[in-house]
């Protein structure tokens, strides 16, 4: 096998893997253990894909400290969609989003959220967060 010359990504979004999970997701692309075919040819409904998602659930409730009594849910779409997704979801008729504008990320979540309804930014906080803080009054 020929050294590979790996480049480690840190951004924000994609990043590097270890090496040894990236030769268990190779080995299951081609042939999940068990199943005999790839996780792209499984349907979304079948037993291994649906234990699949049992465990990735509970992995990222025991890893987040994510009690029973709320949700896990696999969305696609990124931070972007949730800007549209958060105020869809949350900010009901007649109710005010308040965000904390950070810069530009946030500027892009209360753009999305006045399309939905009302939206008051409570304060300005550049310090160089990025972020945006939504709840509803």
């Amino acid at each position: 096998m020929a050294t590979v010359h790996r480049v480690y990504n840190f951004s924000a979004g994609p990043a590097v893997l270890p090496l040894p999970v990236l030769e268990e997701i190779q080995r299951d692309l081609i042939s999940l253990p068990g199943v005999g075919m790839s996780i792209l040819e499984i349907s979304h409904r079948s037993a291994p894909f649906e234990k699949i998602l049992a465990e990735a659930e509970q992995s990222i409730r025991s890893l987040a400290g994510i009690p029973s009594n709320y949700k896990v849910l696999f969305l696609q779409g990124g931070a972007s969609l949730q800007f549209s997704m958060v105020p869809m979801n949350l900010l009901t008729a007649g109710a005010t989003a308040d965000y904390i504008d950070g810069g530009s990320w946030a500027e892009k979540a209360i753009k999305e959220a006045k399309k939905i309804g009302t939206v008051n930014v409570a304060a300005n906080d550049f310090s160089g967060l990025s972020t945006s803080l939504f709840w509803v009054a």
